[in-house]
């Protein structure tokens, strides 16, 4: 697949850069078998027959983004705290003024440190002089790790950190699962509200975790979509969650999923058979998918607008195929729905 066919051409003013309120209250576009129809978020309980199988993704965003100073110059520092390795290390995205080399030492809090080790490509690795878990140091000295294209858009409107926190987390994010840095954005339109119509209707709904990293935001660059470098993610599955998929996929019930994240996951599984009994099953996922694709556990989708040269649109057109998905989006823009992470919602139901 050409990466140029994920081109779309956004106009100025299409990037949300708060969600709606409620956050039910969001837009939805339907793309159905032979037309497109628009509802609202609120209207998606009506959408389904009352037997599928909803699949969301409880990962916790993590307050990775950070700022601070070089100790020895005092030059401002930004960066973004991806994971901790085996040893304790911070892998981090790091921007600074200055050049920044190993020995380095960063203040990024009012005791705490860190120490560049190396760099390989454009993660570094630091030592941090905190010995709690990133998890408990981020929370107090962090910020929302709102994607870029948001932060541009509110141009020099502030908003204070405290409401993205809440609002840049999903309403199934379990605080235990706290590693990802950028939402699963499909999860964000969902309130007590709208759970409340899912379960009045009798729909079953499960969660898995696939924990989001920074590489999700990559755009293809590469002059084909299949060579492009696909990012690592970590995903995990309770054997629960396993043998209530296996019981829908048997009965012929849809499986939908919440979420590209989500897609991954379930699309990353091993063949039924490995399937544990007890346990959890997990593992890292490069799944790249793209036209054409053959679902294996999905049925349909409810996701959000995607950014152009991105594989996340690149997922949902191995579903809809790239000519329908380009016209739903040229329609989307001709009704002003909300791109993007903040933005409005699109569901693709199983197809009759």
């Amino acid at each position: 697949m050409k990466t140029s066919d994920l081109y779309y051409d956004l106009p100025d003013g299409y990037v949300a850069t708060a969600p709606v309120t409620p956050r039910s209250s969001a837009k939805m576009f339907v793309i159905d078998d032979d037309c497109f129809r628009h509802r609202s978020i609120s209207d998606f309980p009506s959408e389904l027959q009352g037997d599928e199988l909803l699949v969301v993704n409880e990962t916790a965003v993590l307050p990775a983004r950070i700022q601070g100073h070089k100790i020895t110059s005092g030059g401002k520092i930004e960066g973004l705290f991806l994971e901790d390795d085996r040893e304790g290390n911070w892998l981090m995205m790091l921007k600074s003024n200055g050049k920044l080399r190993a020995g380095t030492e960063l203040a990024i809090g009012e005791e705490t440190t860190l120490t560049i080790l190396d760099r390989e490509e454009a993660i570094w690795r630091c030592c941090c002089s905190d010995a709690r878990s990133p998890q408990e140091i981020l929370s107090e000295i962090g910020s929302t790790p709102l994607p870029p294209y948001i932060r541009s858009a509110r141009g020099d409107v502030e908003v204070d950190d405290a409401t993205d926190r809440v609002s840049y987390q999903t309403v199934f994010a379990d605080a235990n699962q706290c590693r990802s840095v950028a939402a699963p954005t499909a999860g964000l339109h969902f309130d007590e509200a709208l759970l409340n119509k899912i379960e009045a209707k009798g729909i079953e709904r499960v969660a898995v975790t696939l924990h989001v990293g920074a590489g999700t935001f990559r755009t293809v660059e590469t002059e084909t979509v299949e060579a492009h470098p696909m990012h690592s993610e970590y995903w995990s599955v309770d054997a629960g969650v396993l043998k209530t998929i296996r019981e829908a996929k048997r009965e012929g019930r849809s499986v939908i999923a919440v979420g590209t994240t989500t897609v991954r996951t379930l699309e990353s599984l091993p063949a039924m058979h490995l399937w544990p009994t007890e346990g959890r099953l997990s593992g890292e996922t490069q799944l790249l998918i793209s036209p054409p694709y053959d679902f294996k556990i999905i049925d349909g989708l409810l996701t959000n607008f995607h950014l152009p040269n991105s594989t996340l649109l690149a997922l949902v057109g191995a579903l809809v195929g790239m000519d329908r998905l380009k016209s739903a989006y040229a329609e989307a823009i001709l009704k002003q729905y909300r791109f993007f992470s903040y933005g409005d919602a699109m569901y693709i139901p199983k197809k009759r």
